[in-house]
């Protein structure tokens, strides 16, 4: 009997059974007889032999054999027959074959079956038989057949062999069946199986679990007729806290851990994590680390983040948006998110409170994944404390701990809020007192006031006049008349609006008295003088609203412009009264000079320090006028003094104050910690996000605007010109270049030495010098490319000569490398030819804010196909054009001859075009290297005003 112990391997069960124990009951003929085989071996055989008689029927039966269960057995014999040819006389009677038959029964005791009860196995011929001269030399032939009986439904069975005339030598008979062995399969116990009856018969059977296991799905294999176990399914899974070892399952020893049915093998503990006990499903966490409930079990043990680093804010008026790295250790998780809290000082309290629910941030305030946010709606000229927050999925497991970086921020000034109380003083019969509290919000340092009052029912014949204190005595009214005040106070962010309307009455004028008359003579002759000084001002064009005296202005009836305007200091005679007007002078004793930081066209520019009597000490840097200058020098130096003194704006360098009564002569400004822009880019190529580098150009472009209202024009806006300070905020300085704008044609431009920065310039301003706040724009996208490109020089190393010749031909300079298409779109629209298709001022910051208010749309790249390091691109199609068909579109850009291929290749629509790549430009068959440039570029602008098109605003 055969059994299986696995589906790779068989063993064969044997019953007790050989030709020797007498087993084999002799019926008719044959004879036991002992041999030996070629090697002398002693064997034992049953034989008969009789050829030469007829009609022979000779049996040999074997005693009753017990199937023990089996429904099919086996019957393998081995034997020698003699050739019937190698006998003389014998070929009439002689036979070569012999016949094996079986018989089924339940008794055990009977032996004697007749014939007929027999049932046929087979006839048995020989593969190879025996001759006398084999017998001569001992050579057996031993021929081997195996014959399967089945099915088998008794107790046992008997074998018979019947002889009809052969001469046969029954060397060995083996019955045997075959079985599916006892096996551990899968962690499951499969008992020894008998196979079926039928040969392609394959029999269920079900396993057991072993020991500190569970079936995951109930275990299942299947016993072949061959007796191999085949198709398994199901298994089991040792419990928590034990593994699978050489079928069985283990414990897990102290250190290890197995937490679920799904994994195989005791793991050990992770890191900041442990173990005591056997067995165990988990491991505790070491103190102070921790996991939380959604945690799996094999995750290390995790602590909160440490405080977020490098954060920095960059103030835009009433917005500001802050930065910062993440931090140095993220507790060893992913999931750390950032939290803002924002804090202010309570004007009542003084103390710290909430920012409010009129703050907004962008995108959001708490579960921030990226390390930035714009938070916006804030008060104007206020002092704001942020706390970035760091957090991971375990900081509330350390409440109130908290990781946090603090930056403190001051918002600009703004205008202020309108003023709301005004009341009337003491009143004559021409003068009213007029006092007013201060405006609810500031939003700043209020410079001054001005009052509008005019008589009631006269408004298009109005006075202003100017203070500093929040009250007023105004005179010249007339008696028994009612006046309408209205006040607005001012920040160097500008005017705030008018008050609502106040209505005020002088008294009753007293009897006539003749000793009055020459008192009013003088006070009209004193008037009439007053008028004509300020009249001849006005007309000399020297005159500035906030420039008169109060009390002069106490009595002007004039209406004065809303918006500062740029005064040229050199239309002054005497250039000290431009420089007294528009500078504070500084006593030298207040100044301490540091270190020389560089040299300026006039002589060093050193850090230093100032204080002024009762305030604290600030860093300021110091141009100096160099010794043995000329009078020209000096006051060309100080003319740029008398420029920036009139300025007052965030992103303008702000002038401190002169020293003239002393050598050596001094330009005192406010110190900028990281000095020009484009050598801080090159010092940090490649470290800020595209939002803080678009924050910085709306800075530099918001100050440009101002200058821009201003009637101003810089004539030599460049990174170099532009300070950076510790905030990353960018200030426009160096207006020694610098010109009023004016409609005059004399006020055409010629600098000291002759020299324009062509790289920078305007075509219309190199090749005609004329100037324009247009021009600016021009330079300002230069700006863009110098901070997009980290500070790379314009134009490489092209002659200034190459560079006109370029710019006059329509080529520009190429998008930097990572540059959001928005943004060199931008740059594009700044290089218009027409100066009066570039955008103003006011729009590149409208823009710009939309930018940023919107990451995502910064995320389109400039694409790299289409770019090629150092060469120039061609401001190909017509600037904003919408076309209709790709047919329209290359017949504008003059390639309509390419139509019919790119009909033929399925480029039938502007969509599918603006997917185009050099590559496909090729296979389309555009293959003059020209060509493919003008058409991808024409491509790449096509792209640019599609997504600005669809840009959210």
């Amino acid at each position: 009997m055969t059994m299986f112990c696995s589906v790779w391997t068989n063993q064969k069960h044997n019953f007790s059974f050989d030709l020797t124990n007498q087993l084999f009951i002799r019926l008719t003929n044959w004879e036991e007889i002992g041999e030996v085989d070629e090697n002398y071996a002693p064997i034992h055989t049953y034989q008969v032999c009789k050829v030469m008689e007829h009609n022979q029927n000779n049996w040999l039966q074997t005693n009753l054999i017990l199937n023990q269960g089996a429904q099919r057995v086996f019957v393998e014999f081995k034997f020698t027959l003699r050739d019937c040819n190698s006998l003389p006389g014998g070929l009439g009677t002689c036979k070569e074959t012999f016949n094996v038959y079986y018989y089924e029964t339940n008794d055990e005791e009977r032996r004697n079956i007749r014939e007929s009860q027999y049932t046929k196995i087979d006839t048995i011929a020989a593969d190879e038989s025996f001759t006398e001269l084999d017998l001569g030399d001992r050579v057996l032939k031993l021929n081997t057949e195996v014959r399967d009986l089945g099915p088998l439904t008794k107790k046992g069975f008997y074998l018979a062999f019947q002889d009809l005339g052969a001469c046969i030598a029954l060397v060995s008979v083996r019955v045997f069946y075959k079985k599916c062995p006892f096996v551990v399969r899968n962690l499951a116990l499969f008992p020894d199986t008998i196979t079926g009856a039928d040969s392609s018969q394959l029999l269920e059977v079900s396993g057991t679990c072993v020991n500190n296991s569970v079936a995951d799905e109930l275990p299942r294999m299947h016993c072949s007729a061959e007796g191999e176990w085949l198709v398994p399914i199901g298994r089991c899974m040792c419990q928590a806290g034990h593994e699978e070892v050489n079928g069985s399952c283990q414990v897990c020893k102290p250190g290890f851990y197995r937490s679920a049915l799904q994994t195989k093998s005791c793991s050990k503990c992770p890191p900041r994590s442990f173990s005591k006990v056997e067995a165990s499903t988990s491991c505790q966490c070491e103190q102070g680390y921790y996991r939380t409930e959604s945690d799996p079990t094999n995750m290390a043990c995790t602590k909160p983040p440490s405080a977020p680093r490098n954060a920095i804010s960059n103030v835009n008026e009433t917005s500001v948006f802050l930065e910062w790295s993440a931090p140095e250790e993220t507790g060893g998780r992913k999931d750390v998110r950032y939290n803002i809290v924002c804090s202010k000082i309570s004007t009542d309290s003084g103390q710290y409170e909430p920012c409010g629910s009129h703050v907004r941030y962008l995108p959001q305030r708490t579960g921030l994944k990226n390390t930035s946010v714009m938070v916006m709606d804030l008060l104007a000229h206020t002092n704001y404390t942020f706390e970035v927050e760091a957090v991971n999925g375990v900081s509330e497991r350390t409440a109130p701990l908290r990781q946090y970086v603090s930056l403190n921020v001051t918002t600009n000034q703004a205008a202020p809020s309108p003023i709301t109380v005004v009341k009337k003083g003491k009143t004559a019969k021409n003068s009213i007192a007029v006092s007013w509290q201060e405006p609810d919000r500031p939003n700043g340092i209020i410079l001054e006031y001005e009052i509008k009052y005019f008589e009631k029912d006269q408004e298009t014949s109005y006075t202003i006049i100017k203070s500093k204190e929040t009250d007023v005595l105004v005179y010249g009214l007339k008696p028994s008349s009612a006046y309408i005040f209205q006040i607005r106070a001012r920040t160097s962010a500008g005017y705030g609006g008018f008050s609502r309307r106040f209505e005020f009455e002088t008294t009753v004028a007293a009897s006539s008295d003749q000793g009055q008359v020459p008192i009013i003579a003088v006070a009209v002759t004193v008037a009439i003088i007053l008028i004509a000084l300020v009249t001849g001002f006005l007309m000399s064009g020297r005159v500035r609203d906030s420039a008169f005296p109060l009390s002069l202005s106490l009595f002007i009836t004039v209406k004065f412009p809303a918006v500062r305007t740029y005064i040229d200091p050199h239309t002054y005679e005497d250039p000290n009264q431009a420089i007294h007007e528009f500078a504070k002078e500084i006593d030298v004793s207040c100044i301490t000079i540091e270190r020389v930081i560089g040299a300026g066209e006039f002589g060093e520019v050193c850090s230093g320090l100032l204080r002024l009597p009762g305030k604290r000490e600030i860093p300021v840097a110091i141009k100096t006028l160099k010794a043995g200058y000329t009078e020209k020098q000096r006051r060309d130096f100080l003319g740029e003094a008398s420029i920036m003194g009139q300025f007052e704006h965030p992103n303008i360098i702000h002038l401190k104050g002169v020293i003239t009564k002393s050598k050596p002569v001094m330009i005192i400004t406010e110190y900028m910690e990281n000095g020009s822009l484009d050598s801080f880019l090159k010092k940090n190529d490649g470290q800020f996000t595209v939002i803080q580098l678009v924050g910085m150009l709306r800075g530099i472009a918001s100050g440009m605007r101002y200058l821009s209202e201003m009637g101003y024009v810089h004539r030599d806006l460049a990174a170099r010109n532009i300070l950076v300070n510790s905030n990353l905020v960018c200030k426009v300085s160096d207006f020694g270049l610098s010109r009023v704008l004016e409609d005059d044609p004399e006020a055409a431009y010629t600098t000291r030495g002759g020299k324009i920065p062509i790289r920078w310039t305007a075509p219309e301003a190199i090749a005609y010098r004329k100037f324009t706040s247009a021009s600016d724009v021009w330079s300002y996208g230069i700006v863009m490319w110098e901070v997009m490109s980290y500070g790379e020089r314009p134009y490489w190393e092209m002659s200034n000569q190459d560079v006109i010749k370029a710019v006059e031909e329509n080529y520009r300079l190429p998008g930097p490398m990572d540059c959001p298409t928005a943004l060199y779109h931008l740059m594009m629209d700044c290089w218009q030819k027409d100066r009066n298709s570039r955008p103003k001022f006011e729009e590149i910051v409208s823009l710009l804010d939309k930018l940023i208010r919107n990451p995502s749309s910064l995320k389109g790249l400039v694409n790299p196909s289409n770019r090629v390091s150092n060469l120039l691109v061609e401001h190909g199609s017509p600037e904003g054009c919408v076309f209709r068909s790709v047919e329209e579109w290359l017949e504008a850009i003059k390639m309509g001859r390419y139509t019919e291929l790119f009909m033929e290749s399925g480029y039938t629509s502007l969509e599918v075009v603006t997917q185009m790549t050099l590559e496909d430009l090729r296979r389309v068959g555009v293959t003059l290297a020209g060509h493919q440039k003008k058409i991808l570029n024409s491509i790449q602008e096509m792209r640019v005003q599609m997504m600005n098109a669809t840009m959210p605003i």
